[in-house]
Parts: C-alpha cells; structure tokens; sequence
C-alpha cells in the first residue's frame, strides 16, 4: 500500500498474487441448491460445536485467551467468539475507547455475515478510522486470524477470507456496493494486494461503472485455472463484447469453456455469452434489407439460434434470481 514507486517499476497484475501464503480459502460459486446446503450444513455444525447460531465464523477450534490480562481483552473476547449482537461490540467501544476501532470492525463484520450491509458499512468504516492501543492490536494479531469472513466479490462467488486487511475491505466494498455506492465500493479496495478475488470484485464493479476498457487491461493474459479465474474471464468477455471486440469475447468465452472442472452454472453463462455474441455479430454484419434477402432455410437457423440464446438468458435471470433470494 506504498506510494511513490519509481516510473520504470514494472505494471503489477492485478490477478496475480505472488504471495506463498494468502487469507483465502476455496470460492464458492452460489446456486439454490448449493446455498440450501450449505445452511442445513451451517446450522448443523454451530449445534454440534456448541457455538451461536449468526455468530462470526472460525476456522477451527475457537482459541482460548488463557492468561491475557485485563478486562478489555476478556469482554471482547467474549463478544467476538460468544455472541451474535453487534451492539454488544459497540457498546465495548464505548466502554474501553482504546478497543474502539477494532470494537467497531468485528461488530462490522459481524453485521456483514448477517446481510445488514448498510450498518456493515457504517461500523467498517468507523473502525478503519479509529486508531487501537498496542493492547487492542496484539490481541488481534493473537486471536483473531481464525475468523473467516465469506465475502461476495461479485455476483454468486463467494470467497471466505481469514482476518486481515482484504476481508475487511472486500466486506466493506460489497456492502458498499449493496448500498448503490458504487464509486465508493470501488474506491475500497484502491491499495489491496494483487489477487483473483481483488481483481474480480474490483473489475466487476468498473464493469458496472461501464469502464470496459478498464476491465479488458485489467483481465489481459488471464487463464482459466480456476472458478474465480473463469468468473474474472466471463467479466472480461462482456466488457469486451460491449466495447465492439467480439473475437476478444470469443477468445475468452473459449477459455471459460476450456476447462472442464469449471463449476457448471459458470459454463452455462459462458454459452449463453457466446450465443449472445453470435446474434451481435450477424446483427452487426447484415442490416434488415439483407436479411429480407437470405434463404428461409437461413433464416430458420438464425431465429433457431435466437430462440436458444433467449432461453438461456431466460433461464440464467430465474437462476440468478432464486439464488438471490
């Protein structure tokens, strides 16, 4: 999150992380049937481990605070781990004001994993501005890298992120986002490190910003390795079929396609793209008078194509919509 690099500093990809180790775990892309599971699973798991029901996440067992002294550091902990309210948060910040700002971020983040993106955007922000006392900062950097934030970073994909400063920031851009902030969810994440999940949250919100060009020099060279490469690819290609460069769409769409592990729901968008970009491209390359002019067994093809893409987009806006609900 330096500043002032030298001119002749080579361009950092925005989806490449060089890191041996990140806050990340395995996205997640969302359908109905996944998102019903993975509640049933959720409920279960918080009655077998004895943990509240909307409380924040942890990767593995809960950590014990042993014997770290003082009163702030017990109450918060006992918030954090052993509740679901976030005014129980904010009323430690007022009760210990050199707690306050990391008071302020977990009752954030707790909102967050509870859909209350407004409040969770109010509480973030607040606790990014308000500075802790070395007691606060070494309890976070001792108990606190467990917790696990799944953050949307653009529709249906899920990423859980460990505590650090990318879940903070991936959670507050898109609750911003959730809000109709859209300049501001952008400008969030201005400073990140290089990484899948920033470059896809990131080029989705320029995408609906409508700086396509943007997102093509952004998304230059991507390969589909994976579900969130093939997500970033499929941003790519609709950015680019809006500025007019079909064959780059085409390339892309192709390499979403390429890898047959790529979550299904992720294929299905890919060939409803390309048979969306195939009806553009004969739209663009004959005008009405010419269409008058071809062969009924043409024409058969091209409204049998129409009607297949129509389907698709039909059904990808019901998919998304239930997975939305």
């Amino acid at each position: 999150m330096t500043s002032g690099a030298p001119e002749s500093a080579p361009h950092q990809v925005l989806y490449r992380d060089t890191r041996d180790l990140t806050p990340f775990r395995k996205a997640v892309v969302r359908t109905p049937v996944r998102g019903l599971a993975d509640g049933v699973g959720g409920l279960v798991s918080g009655v077998l481990g004895g943990r509240i029901r909307g409380s924040l996440a942890v990767e593995g067992p809960v950590p014990r605070l042993g014997r770290m002294p003082g009163k702030a550091a017990k109450a918060v902990h006992g918030a954090v781990f052993g509740g679901a309210d976030p005014d129980r948060l904010i009323a430690l910040a007022r009760a210990f004001p050199g707690w306050a700002g990391l008071c302020h971020l977990m009752a954030g983040l707790l909102a967050y994993s509870q859909g209350s993106h407004l409040r969770a955007s109010e509480l973030l922000q607040r606790g990014l501005l308000t500075r802790n006392d070395d007691d606060a900062n070494r309890y976070a950097s001792v108990f606190l890298p467990g917790v696990l934030t799944r953050v949307q970073v653009a529709e249906r994909i899920e990423v859980p992120v460990l505590f650090s400063e990318e879940a903070v920031f991936l959670a507050l851009s898109h609750a911003l986002r959730e809000t109709g902030q859209t300049e501001a969810a952008l400008a969030a994440l201005t400073g990140l490190p290089p990484s899948l999940p920033l470059a896809l949250a990131r080029c989705s919100l320029a995408a609906l910003l409508r700086r396509d060009a943007e997102v093509a020099a952004d998304t230059e060279g991507l390969l589909n390795g994976d579900d969130l490469s093939a997500a970033l690819l499929l941003v790519r290609a609709r950015s680019l079929r809006k500025v007019g460069d079909y064959d780059g769409a085409r390339s892309a769409l192709q390499e979403v396609l390429r890898r047959r592990k790529t979550d299904f729901s992720l294929r299905n968008d890919a060939l409803t793209d390309r048979a969306l970009l195939l009806l553009d491209t004969g739209r663009k390359s004959l005008d009405p008078r010419e269409w008058q002019r071809r062969k009924p067994a043409e024409l058969e093809t091209v409204k049998a194509l129409r009607k297949d893409a129509e389907l698709h987009e039909l059904w990808d806006r019901e998919y998304g919509q239930a997975d939305g609900g």
